[in-house]
């Protein structure tokens, strides 16, 4: 995958020189969570160049990781699915996940906010199990941020399946969600509740009471916010 190389037999080195490129963990653990195409993969690394990811995909093809499969009814569309050894890297990954929410100094976390990732984020962790059997549009406004970057909506459909956009869908709202970039996020990541940012004014709730009462349960959570939940012995 890269040029330089430990030149050691030790196999910490020699997986090392696989994973250990720049942004290649953080691509694996789009790929664990369920991103296949190319876009998709995108969405969860916003900040990765177009060119650098078809790289690092095609470094992972070649480490094994990942097989590049034509979509079955769709020529020329691909997706990118992982190997037996892509799938074994699933318990590295999330040990990574577990020691940086465990370790990583929160403030130093929550320098680094990106409404994209957050968005894409929620989206896919979304539980719509206590949401009315009817399509549910929740619509997100970030008011600090420019405009381009301002409002999101989350549109979860009574099939379970879960939408985000960036531009207006059309949809009348259900919700609306007024907050900060940083108080959703330290929300997401669990280092915050719901109930303490609405009794702090950092978010307001207008629209569907039954979506604002039970807020908290549908959003969901990082799966590494549990880490901490587990270390302060509560579940939220």
């Amino acid at each position: 995958m890269t040029n330089a190389s430990y030149k050691q037999f030790c196999p910490v080195a020699m997986a090392s020189e696989v994973l250990c490129t720049r942004w290649t963990v953080v691509l694996l653990r789009e790929l664990i969570a369920g991103s296949t195409r190319f876009n998709d993969l995108r969405r969860g690394v916003p900040k990765m160049s177009p060119a650098l990811l078809s790289q690092r995909l095609k470094d992972l093809e070649k480490a094994g990781i990942v097989d590049r499969v034509e979509c079955k009814g769709e020529r020329g569309v691909f997706e990118y699915r992982l190997t037996e050894a892509g799938q074994d890297l699933r318990s590295v990954v999330e040990a990574v996940g577990i020691w940086g929410q465990r370790w990583v100094e929160t403030q130093l976390s929550l320098r680094n906010l990106d409404p994209s990732l957050l968005m894409w984020d929620m989206r896919r962790n979304l539980d719509t199990d206590p949401l009315p059997p009817r399509r549910s549009v929740i619509q997100f406004l970030y008011c600090e941020l420019p405009k381009a970057q301002r409002h999101w909506w989350l549109i979860a459909e009574p099939t379970g399946a879960v939408d985000l956009c960036s531009v207006d869908p059309g949809f009348d709202v259900d919700l609306y969600v007024s907050t900060d970039l940083k108080t959703m996020t330290s929300i997401w990541m669990g280092l915050s509740r719901v109930s303490k940012a609405l009794e702090d004014n950092h978010v307001t709730l207008v629209g569907s009471q039954e979506l604002a009462r039970d807020i908290q349960t549908w959003l969901g959570l990082s799966p590494f916010a549990v880490e901490r939940n587990r270390r302060h012995g509560h579940a939220d």
